[in-house]
C-alpha cells in the first residue's frame, strides 16, 4: 500500500478526537435511549398478546398495524423533516411520543387483567393501537438521522458514520431483546410503560443540551411545498434506476412481512419468552459487530451491488433455517442475519445520501420508506390466518402435508409455519437474482459511481436549543 493510499484511508477514519465524531456521537447516545424504547415496546406488545391470547392470527394483525402506520406517515414524516430543523423534529417526535405512551400506561392501569386474554377485546386493540401510533412517530427521527450524516460528514466518510448508526441500532436491539423478554415474563406490559415514559422523559431532557447542524436553511420559498409529492417523485424519476431499486425493495419487503407476522410464534414455540428475549439480546450483539466493520473499513464501491448480494445471501440462510425444527439451525439463521443487516441499511442510505440532493432528502428517504413498506402489512395481514388455517393444519398429524414431507420435514404445527418460510424464501431468491441481472441495477450502480457527491457546506450552521413545547408546537402546527 503506498503511502497516499494510506493517508486517504486514515483521513476517513472517523475518531472522537474530531468534534464532528463526538457531536454525531452524543446525538447517537440520545437516538439509542429513543430507539430502545421504542422497539421495547413494539417487542413487548407482540410478546404479551401472544402469551395472553394464545393467537398467531393477532400477532398478525399487529405487525399488518405497525406497517400500514409506517406505509401511511413516511412520505409526510419526510417533508416534516425537509421543512422543520432537524432537532426540532426529534423533540417533537419524542414528546408525541411520551405523550401516547403516558396515556397507554394510564388504560393498562385502569383495565382488569381478563380483558388482556380476549383477542377481540376492545380495550386490549385501544391500547395497540396507542403503542403503535407511539412507536410509528419515533420513525421522524430514523428519517431525520441520515439527513444528518449528509450534514456532518463528507461523501468519503458516510458510509462509515452510517456504521455507527448500524452499530447502535445493534446495541439498541440486544438491549431491547433483553428487555422486552424479561419485563413481559416479569409483569406483563406495566414495567414496558413506565421504562418507556421515564426514559423517554429523559430523552428529551438530554436532547434540549446539544447542538444538532444544519447541512442547508429549513426549506422555503420555491421549495416550499409542503409534502410535494409529484416534485418528490420528480428528483426519484430522474435518478437512473432508483425507482426499479425501490421497486425491489418493495417486493423483497412484501416477502419479509412473513417474518414479522410469523417468527416470534415460531420462536416462541421452542423456548420461554425469557430465553427468545435473551438469544435476540446475544445475537444482537452480531449486529453491533457489523457496524463496527463497516466503520473500520467502510462499504464496497458499488452499495448498490451490495445491497443485492446480501439480500440473496439473507434468503439462502432463511430457506435453510426451517428445514428442520431445530434451536441450532434457528440461532445460525438468526447469527447470519442480524451480522449482514448493517451492511443493507448502511449500503442503502449511502447511496441515497450522494445521488439525492439534499434539500430533498427527508422526502426521499420518507417516499422510500413508504413505497418500500406499502407491500408487507399485505403479507402480516394475509400471511397469519394463512398459516394458522391453512398451514398449520396442513402439517399438523394426520394433515395432508404431513402426510406428504413429514418422514423429512417434520410434523405439527410449527412446521407448517416453517414451510411458509421456506416458500418465502424461494420467491425472494427468485427476485433478487432477477434484479442483480437486470439493466435498472446497472443503470443505478453507473449513476452512483459517475455522478458528482453533494458535499456540504464548510461549516454547517449549529441550530439553537428550541424548548420542548416549541418543537411540539412546531410539529403539531405541521400535523394539522
Amino acid at each position: 500500500m503506498t503511502a497516499t493510499s494510506t493517508d486517504e484511508r486514515a483521513s476517513t477514519q472517523l475518531r472522537l478526537s474530531d468534534p464532528t465524531v463526538r457531536t454525531f456521537a452524543q446525538l447517537l447516545v440520545n437516538v439509542l435511549g429513543v430507539s430502545v424504547t421504542n422497539f421495547t415496546v413494539w417487542f413487548a406488545i407482540t410478546f404479551f398478546v401472544y402469551l395472553e391470547t394464545g393467537s398467531v392470527f393477532a400477532t398478525g394483525i399487529i405487525a399488518g398495524l405497525f406497517l400500514v402506520f409506517t406505509t401511511l406517515t413516511g412520505i409526510w414524516f419526510g417533508s416534516i423533516v425537509d421543512h422543520h430543523r432537524k432537532k426540532t423534529v426529534m423533540q417533537g417526535s419524542a414528546a408525541v411520543s411520551l405523550g401516547l405512551y403516558t396515556a397507554s400506561l394510564a388504560l393498562y392501569v385502569i383495565t382488569p387483567a381478563e380483558e388482556w386474554t380476549n383477542p377481540a377485546s376492545v380495550r386490549l386493540w385501544v391500547l395497540i393501537t396507542l403503542l403503535m401510533l407511539g412507536v410509528i412517530v419515533g420513525n421522524l427521527r430514523s428519517i431525520a438521522l441520515p439527513t444528518v450524516v449528509t450534514a456532518l460528514f463528507d461523501e468519503s466518510r458516510r458510509d462509515r458514520a452510517n456504521g455507527m448508526v448500524g452499530t447502535t441500532s445493534g446495541v439498541s436491539m440486544l438491549v431491547t431483546s433483553v428487555l422486552s423478554g424479561v419485563l413481559v415474563g416479569a409483569g406483563g406490559m406495566l414495567p414496558v410503560l413506565v421504562l418507556a415514559v421515564v426514559v423517554l422523559g429523559g430523552a428529551l431532557v438530554h436532547l434540549h443540551t446539544l447542538r444538532v447542524p444544519e447541512l442547508h436553511s429549513v426549506a422555503a420559498g420555491e421549495d416550499d411545498k409542503g409534502i410535494d409529492l409529484k416534485g418528490t417523485i420528480r428528483v426519484v424519476r430522474a435518478i437512473p434506476g432508483m425507482l426499479p431499486l425501490i421497486f425491489f425493495s418493495t417486493l423483497n419487503n412484501l416477502l419479509m412481512g412473513a417474518f414479522m407476522a410469523l417468527m416470534d410464534p415460531y420462536g416462541l414455540s421452542m423456548m420461554s419468552v425469557e430465553a427468545w428475549g435473551l438469544l435476540w439480546g446475544a445475537l444482537s450483539a452480531l449486529m453491533i459487530i457489523g457496524g463496527l466493520v463497516i466503520t473500520r473499513t467502510g462499504l464496497s464501491s458499488n452499495p448498490v451491488r451490495l445491497v443485492l448480494l446480501v439480500n440473496m445471501a439473507l434468503w439462502v440462510v432463511t430457506f435453510v433455517f426451517p428445514l428442520q425444527h431445530s434451536v441450532v439451525l434457528l440461532i445460525g439463521g438468526m447469527a447470519v442475519f442480524m451480522f449482514l443487516m448493517p451492511y443493507v441499511e448502511a449500503a442503502e442510505q449511502t447511496v441515497l445520501q450522494k445521488v439525492v440532493p439534499v434539500e430533498r432528502q427527508g422526502r426521499v428517504f420518507g417516499f422510500a420508506q413508504s413505497v418500500e413498506q406499502s407491500a408487507s402489512p399485505l403479507t402480516a395481514f394475509l400471511i397469519s390466518p394463512l398459516a394458522q388455517f391453512v398451514f398449520m393444519p396442513f402439517m399438523a398429524e394426520g394433515g395432508a402435508g404431513a402426510q406428504l414431507i413429514g418422514s423429512w420435514f417434520g410434523t405439527g404445527p410449527m412446521r407448517g409455519v416453517a414451510l411458509l418460510f421456506v416458500i418465502t424464501a424461494l420467491f425472494g431468491l427468485v427476485l433478487t437474482t432477477y434484479a442483480l441481472t437486470s439493466k435498472h441495477y446497472r443503470n443505478l450502480s453507473r449513476h452512483y459511481r459517475d455522478d458528482e457527491p453533494l458535499e456540504p457546506t464548510a461549516e454547517p450552521e449549529p441550530v439553537v436549543a428550541l424548548p420542548v413545547r416549541q418543537a411540539t408546537a412546531d410539529l403539531a402546527a405541521e400535523c394539522a
